[in-house]
């Protein structure tokens, strides 16, 4: 691969290596993309404090994210696709997240079903849920859930609708791809990434097809997920699911103040500052501007973790100094994962833990657990 020293360098070499429609849905947000580039722009305002003639020796940036341990604030955001950035994705990343230490969030839209990621792994992960429609299967999915082990579920709540991002119309996104002349000639310049998706089985959306009612194949399934998300989802059927599920609570999708504080009578164990990575609402804010509002709301309460924008260690340092206490990638992994597979998932997390690891020294702090808004300029 060359010289990789930051999470830029993985997305030029994802770029040069994974068809241009996966690397456009990885890569975008919806219309004006305003909320996705602000996502990024606002970490470059929040400032470091130097301090120098401390003692900077055994470092440590192993912390807890919902009772659990981890080797540092950071987890994989669920992300949809991931097994298109490259053959079994979210198999290669989560091994890659056990083997750091850090949790792996697996997607209801992954490529790779709840079950091909349990067989491969033997800690648990995490399991995002899209509530649908069809009440039976969204069950089915918890009950899956529970039966791999999973021990955190991750709700999104700001999916009720569909975004419009205007790369993946153009690109007439599917998966498995649709054999276009556009389409075959994007994979026909990527030798290695359809070498390797012709080694696999799993090329279509895994949690769904086979498991949800009349979907068996590509063409159902598309005209179902276009149907499927739940407009009506309210906070009563956070209660619902909660009760379901019965294990650890993440809710995803929090932007405002008020939100935040009514989250907090669903007894869930916590909550995420997230703009769906700026691939919803465009022209709202970015999740860092809303942090430090968010976490001002609801106190100690209920722990908060943030998502988006982050593509550096000092950007996880920032978020857990405005009170995240932890933090989830989604394009750097992403990035990692279509540049070299499961090495560069490995890759982008140890760039991040470098650089969180050398700023937080330079800021004057040893643990992460000590780091807080006194850090920041």
């Amino acid at each position: 691969m060359g010289k990789i020293l930051t999470i830029a360098d993985l997305k030029n070499q994802a770029q040069r290596r994974v068809p241009k429609m996966f690397f456009d849905y990885a890569d975008s947000g919806a219309w004006t993309e305003g909320t996705y580039r602000a996502n990024e722009e606002d970490f470059s305002n929040i400032k470091l404090r130097q301090r120098v003639l401390v003692d900077m020796t055994d470092r440590s940036l192993a912390t807890e994210m919902v009772g659990e341990k981890v080797s540092m604030p950071v987890a994989l955001s669920p992300t949809g696709l991931t097994g298109m950035q490259h053959a079994d994705g979210e198999m290669l990343a989560a091994q890659a997240a056990e083997e750091f230490g850090v949790p792996f969030t697996l997607s209801t839209m992954s490529i790779c079903s709840i079950e091909d990621v349990a067989s491969v792994t033997s800690r648990p992960f995490w399991f995002q849920l899209y509530v649908m429609k069809d009440r039976d299967f969204v069950n089915n999915l918890i009950d899956r859930a529970k039966a791999a082990g999973c021990s955190a579920l991750v709700l999104t709540l700001d999916l009720q609708v569909l975004g419009q991002r205007h790369k993946d119309l153009r690109n007439g996104l599917s998966a498995p791809p649709k054999f276009t002349p556009k389409h075959i000639w994007q994979m026909a310049t990527r030798p290695k990434w359809c070498l390797d998706m012709a080694r696999t089985k799993r090329r279509s959306f895994g949690n769904i097809v086979g498991h949800a009612k009349n979907v068996s194949d590509l063409s159902s399934l598309s005209s179902w997920t276009a149907e499927q998300f739940d407009p009506r989802l309210s906070w009563k059927d956070v209660e619902w699911i909660k009760q379901r599920w019965g294990g650890k609570l993440i809710l995803k999708g929090i932007l405002d103040e008020e939100d935040a504080r009514a989250s907090l009578d669903t007894g869930a164990d916590a909550i995420i500052v997230s703009n769906h990575g700026g691939r919803q609402l465009d022209g709202a804010h970015s999740s860092i501007a809303m942090l430090p509002k968010i976490v001002d709301a609801v106190g100690d309460r209920v722990e908060v973790h943030l998502d988006g924008g982050i593509r550096s260690g000092q950007d996880v340092l920032k978020a857990v100094a405005l009170g995240a206490k932890g933090t989830y990638i989604g394009r750097p992994f992403l990035y990692g994962l279509g540049a070299d597979g499961k090495q560069g998932v490995t890759t982008a997390l140890e760039i991040i833990r470098k650089e969180m690891d050398i700023s937080m020294a330079l800021c004057g702090k040893r643990l992460i657990k000590d780091v807080d808004r006194s850090i920041l300029a």
